[in-house]
């Protein structure tokens, strides 16, 4: 399943390296990237072991508050 999140609260590239290790590092999820600019956070993940609420709250630990987007 692909799921796209959106944040705002990006303020530099080293954003995108802990994002997208966190995610990356999270079971049942493939694949994780970053865009800085529009602040789109796009995950390729197994649903079943890695839901939204799950994602969302993986980068909230991180510090940034994240909303969903339409693919």
């Amino acid at each position: 399943m692909k799921t796209i999140l959106r944040s705002n609260d990006l303020t530099c590239p080293s954003c995108i390296a802990k994002i997208e290790t966190t995610l990356l590092a999270m079971p049942g999820v493939t694949a994780a990237k970053v865009r800085f600019n529009s602040g789109r956070i796009e995950v390729e993940h197994d649903e079943k072991a890695a839901d939204l609420e799950a994602l969302r709250a993986a980068v909230r630990a991180l510090g940034y508050e994240t909303e969903e987007s339409p693919l």
